[in-house]
């Protein structure tokens, strides 16, 4: 079995990467909050997430990636679509080992409980010693 690959297309990238992120927060690209408009209607895709560092030595570090949804560009009122845990082994919830830098490939779709959302963004809530990771995430359609 192959690893799949993504084409990454610049109006769906929700975190460049360019600098690490060390407290909660929507994502950025270009040191600006970026949320995306994928349009009316149910959407499935996979949020990819390319972890290039994570700072795990403390023991008790976590990172929480939120793929929040909301129904307009305010985020007012949010759902989220799509989580993902990485961190220490001993912090993460049921995981027993740490995260490793690499590619994570997240599901999702953009309606939940008979609404849509058709924005989105990455929220990162992080906890722990010092904590700092270095991620680039964009949206893919799911094939």
């Amino acid at each position: 079995m192959g690893k799949r690959t993504y084409n990454i297309d610049i109006e769906l990238l929700l975190a460049d990467g360019a600098a690490a992120v060390t407290a909660d927060g929507v994502s950025q690209v270009a040191s600006a909050n970026v949320s995306k408009e994928l349009g009316p209607g149910r959407f499935e895709g996979v949020l990819i997430v390319d972890v290039s560092a994570v700072k795990t030595t403390a023991g008790d570090e976590v990172y929480n990636l939120l793929l929040q949804g909301s129904a307009d560009n305010t985020f007012a009122t949010k759902e989220t679509v799509a989580q993902y845990t990485l961190g220490a082994g001993a912090a993460r919830p049921g995981a027993p080992i740490t995260s490793p830098i690499g590619r994570y490939e997240i599901p999702f779709t953009t309606e939940q409980h008979d609404n849509e959302y058709r924005w989105l963004r990455l929220y990162t809530d992080v906890v722990g010693t010092a904590p700092s990771i270095t991620l680039k995430a964009f949206i893919a359609e799911r094939y």
